[in-house]
């Protein structure tokens, strides 16, 4: 009886945990089917459906007048799919010398198991369509898109280029890479469970959307001729480089911004150093390719010798601290404390005025002047045209001016600095300043984008950059204009002379530190016409070898460039 009893509890506790096992097994499967319906339904959806990347096309860049100066051209991308590959040995001996790749190499790819597997990318659309012409199971051929440069070499500087994943690298690419990059899209197919795809099943497809054009301030004309100027002088003077900026000094607009050596924009990782990359470490390769890419124009400062006398003589004549008739007096040298500070004429200029001083640009004239104003306002000057800020042109990496401390500036060092040395800046620093001071006192900022256009060429968006007014008054501009023009048909500059034209500008040649090497810097600034100015031209020259004078060296070359660049823009002789 006992037996019973407990046999007929035991089935209840066996039939009620069999209860609630059931029960929980079916409020479990309740759960899953109703509230995580979705969460396992994207799980089934995930696990049957493969997602490929579609490229969009980069927006282009154009010059002033449209000439496209950066574009793309079709590649493609070759890829397999494991589950899908019915012949693996011949897929593997096809991919392996359509693309000249190493057989052994490829098998791995193919045999690895993985949803999709890269075999190689941006592979020319020729080959990508004969791939393609075979027919494989399991090879995917996507075109896709690469950054091409019609010029090569063109302005590679200041242009840039992109990255494996378009994306932009240096310069403007990179600048307005937002603009450029535009947005991919996705092509989604669905597979069964050995994951090949069903045929019949429509792609899911979300299109790219393709980048907008970026047009530029740069004239490819005068950009190209630059650039012939810019190389014909450094081979002639065996120079390490030579950087050419043209300008419109009333708004800011870059013609032309020339940095050679320039390198092939196509081919940005080939050294055109000379040195072997095989012989150089990761990290030797990387500063090598770091200098190769770098805008001197921009990235790097210099000492800018009497170039700068231009900044001085407007801060004087602004201060009241010298008029044009004032006297000097040059005995080729002058003492200031315990140094001896020489003109670069040997045996002095004597008796001169300051306009003579200018011309011949005379050293001691300078000294005296800036002793004049004297280091408190010749510090305040600098601040006031803009020469302790950034110009913030539209380029990435613009160097600042190195400059003493405002209290550390003795009398020596503010006798150098007036013409020119112990400070650096750059040499867009140096263009900028002097557009300011010849275009009636207002301080643009260079740029080189202009407007962002769409695909059919209509303008989306228009760059507006900021001015400042009163750098220095009217009057003082309107001297300076003066002053300088003389140069050119008097003095230092008249190697810089078109018949016919009205040129101002200043030359310079600086030595390079340390001294002991003996390595200078020839340059010359000059603007036309003269009392209009319309452009404004520079010519930087480093290290030149024989005869380094820049009336010498670097006027010539920007009137050779003026000869061909004045008419094309239309500035007529009068």
């Amino acid at each position: 009886m006992k037996n019973k009893t407990y046999n007929k509890k035991k089935m209840l506790v066996v039939f009620l945990c069999a209860v609630i096992i059931i029960t929980g097994l079916i409020g479990r499967l309740v759960y899953l089917m109703i509230f995580d319906a979705e969460y396992y339904q994207k799980l089934a959806q995930d696990l049957h459906e493969r997602e490929r990347e579609i490229k969009a096309a980069r927006g282009e860049i154009v010059d002033r007048n449209g000439v496209v100066l950066a574009t793309n051209e079709t590649v493609c991308t070759i890829s397999v799919i494991h589950s899908q590959i019915e012949d693996a040995d011949l897929v593997t001996e096809v991919l392996a010398e359509e693309l000249e790749l190493d057989m052994g190499e490829v098998r791995k790819k193919v045999e690895k198991v993985s949803s999709m597997e890269k075999i190689k990318t941006n592979v020319d659309k020729e080959t990508g369509d004969r791939i393609r012409n075979y027919d494989l199971a399991g090879v995917k051929v996507d075109e896709d898109y690469k950054r091409y440069y019609p010029y090569d070499e063109l302005a590679s500087k200041v242009l840039g280029f992109t990255g494996g994943d378009n994306q932009g690298i240096i310069g403007l690419e990179v600048k307005y890479d937002e603009y450029l990059k535009g947005t991919n899209g996705t092509i989604l197919t669905v597979t069964d469970a050995r994951g090949i795809e069903l045929e019949g099943v429509a792609e899911d497809r979300i299109e790219p959307v393709p980048g907008e054009t970026l047009q530029v301030s740069l004239d490819y004309n005068i950009q190209a001729y630059c650039e012939q100027a810019a190389l014909k002088v450094m081979e002639e003077k065996q120079a390490a480089s030579v950087s050419v900026l043209l300008m419109n000094p009333q708004n800011g607009e870059i013609y032309a911004m020339v940095n050679v050596p320039e390198f092939n924009l196509n081919e940005p990782f080939e050294l055109n150093t000379g040195k072997d990359p095989d012989s150089l470490s990761d990290e030797e390769l990387q500063d090598e390719l770091n200098r190769m890419w770098r805008n001197g124009c921009i990235n790097d400062t210099y000492e800018p010798g009497s170039t700068f006398k231009i900044i001085t003589s407007s801060a004087c004549l602004e201060e009241g601290v010298v008029s044009l008739d004032d006297t000097f007096t040059c005995p080729g040298y002058r003492i200031v404390e315990d140094r001896k500070i020489r003109c670069h004429k040997t045996g002095g200029h004597g008796t001169e005025t300051f306009v003579q001083g200018l011309q011949n640009s005379c050293n001691p004239v300078f000294i005296d002047i800036g002793m004049r104003l004297g280091a408190e306002r010749f510090y305040d000057y600098f601040e006031q045209f803009g020469l302790l800020s950034l110009t913030n042109i539209d380029l990435p990496g613009e160097a600042g001016t190195i400059m003493h401390k405002k209290e550390d500036i003795g009398t020596v060092e503010l006798a150098t600095m007036t013409f020119g040395q112990s400070f650096q800046i750059t040499p867009i620093q140096m263009a900028t300043t002097v557009s300011s001071l010849i275009n009636g006192g207002i301080r643009v900022t260079p740029h080189l984008g202009m407007a962002v256009l769409d695909r059919n060429g209509e303008t989306v968006e228009e760059f507006q950059y900021e001015t400042q007014d009163g750098i220095v008054s009217k009057e003082t501009s309107e001297t300076m204009r003066m002053l300088l023009k003389s140069v050119v048909e008097e003095g230092s500059g008249k190697n810089g002379y078109i018949e016919g034209y009205s040129i101002g500008g200043k030359t310079a040649t600086s030595q390079t530190l340390p001294r002991s090497a003996n390595k200078y810097i020839a340059s010359f600034i000059g603007f036309a016409p003269a009392e209009d100015p319309q452009i404004l031209g520079m010519v930087v020259i480093h290290d030149p070898q024989g005869v380094y004078y820049g009336g010498t060296i670097a006027a010539p070359v920007l009137r050779s460039i003026y000869d061909n660049v004045l008419p094309y823009l239309g500035i007529e002789k009068n």
